[in-house]
């Protein structure tokens, strides 16, 4: 009877604390893998976030486009932008019709190694349409 007591009252085995630990690694691997993956994100959807601002108040600048176009570029760190249009055709003429632009806009940014992008495109006539003129 006294062997198998003293069987019982062993404990756990260096192996069996091993594989223990060893789960428990990985287990907490994981967690701090999915945990730093999730702060990377939203780092990134927040410079998103503020590049769609930028933009917002780069396209507010302006509410009509000169004949010549508008090509125009500038910083507000860490962001650049750039903004270039050209005429766009609509297929349709005549005097009371107000040309239209196609506004690009494209602003960067570092993120890391890399260089993130947002990209734009938008419409806006040549002048304030007149009351009578379509665009």
């Amino acid at each position: 009877m006294s062997g198998v007591r003293a069987r019982q009252a062993r404990g756990f085995s260096l192996l069996e604390l091993l594989v223990a630990f060893a789960i428990m690694a990985m287990s907490l691997g994981l967690i701090y893998r999915s945990l730093g993956g999730s702060a990377t994100q939203a780092g990134q959807l927040a410079a998103q976030e503020q590049a769609a601002l930028l933009a917002q108040s780069v396209l507010s600048l302006r509410d009509s486009v000169t004949p010549q176009g508008w090509n125009e570029s500038g910083e507000s760190p860490p962001f650049s932008w750039r903004v270039s249009s050209q005429p766009y055709p609509t297929g349709v003429s005549g005097a009371n019709v107000v040309p239209l632009h196609q506004i690009d806009l494209v602003i960067s940014w570092p993120d890391g190694a890399r260089t993130r992008q947002l990209q734009l495109q938008t419409l806006l006539p040549q002048r304030s349409p007149l009351p009578g003129e379509t665009l």
